[in-house]
């Protein structure tokens, strides 16, 4: 197999606190992909070494084979499936579904929907690898421009707060379950994390995709 740059990112794994890749035997990486790695400092090791030997369990106790009802939560660490965590990634995999399909649904929106998907995968790998997650603008605006656009829709887009209705049309009924979905992850994150930078970042996530939807009640693209 040839991976390329997206596919290894999304199989970057966290071992002793560090990212790494494993390569399994007879695959390749394009120069794109081996570029990203060595900037990102990502360890590249052998594909047989993925295997956990041992596994771990929150209260210290030490397992050979991973139960059915459990799951990892970092490195060789178990937990039940009902963790609040796990709870919160089932949520984030939930958003970046009905994300994509709704790029496929609302084409004039694909782009900033794009930009949206792509902060939902950003969220998602920060929390694994437990790193810093920052966000400087999106679909283009600022946290502040996107605060003062989404308390006064009327001053920059001549349309005032609304409920969606079915007259609006199938895309608005999309628009609104991308932001049903964030908003449902976000609830999920404050429960089940102590960070504020994810919260904020979804909040901003299902603002922005409010502002997606007076945009397209007011005819903008």
């Amino acid at each position: 197999m040839l991976y390329d740059q997206q596919a290894v990112q999304a199989n970057i794994r966290n071992r002793e606190g560090r990212r790494v890749f494993f390569l399994p035997r007879g695959s390749q990486l394009t120069s794109e992909a081996r570029d990203w790695l060595t900037r990102e400092r990502i360890d590249i090791r052998p594909g047989d070494q993925a295997r956990i030997l041992e596994y771990r369990l929150e209260n210290g106790g030490v397992l050979r084979e991973k139960p059915e009802h459990m799951t990892h939560l970092r490195d060789n660490i178990l937990v039940e499936k009902t963790h609040p965590i796990i709870r919160f990634r089932g949520k984030m995999d939930t958003l970046q579904a009905i994300l994509l399909l709704c790029q496929t649904q609302v084409r004039d929106r694909e782009g900033q929907l794009g930009e949206i998907l792509a902060l939902a995968r950003k969220i998602v790998a920060c929390e694994v690898m437990e790193e810093p997650l920052t966000v400087e603008t999106l679909c283009g605006l600022t946290m502040e421009e996107q605060r003062r656009r989404s308390h006064f829709p009327q001053e920059h887009y001549g349309t005032p707060h609304f409920m969606p209705q079915a007259a609006d049309g199938a895309e608005m009924g999309w628009l609104n379950l991308c932001r049903c979905a964030a908003r449902e992850a976000e609830l999920a994150a404050a429960q089940a994390l102590k960070r504020e930078d994810i919260q904020r970042a979804l909040n901003r996530m299902s603002s922005m995709l409010y502002l997606l939807m007076i945009e397209t009640k007011a005819g903008r693209k």
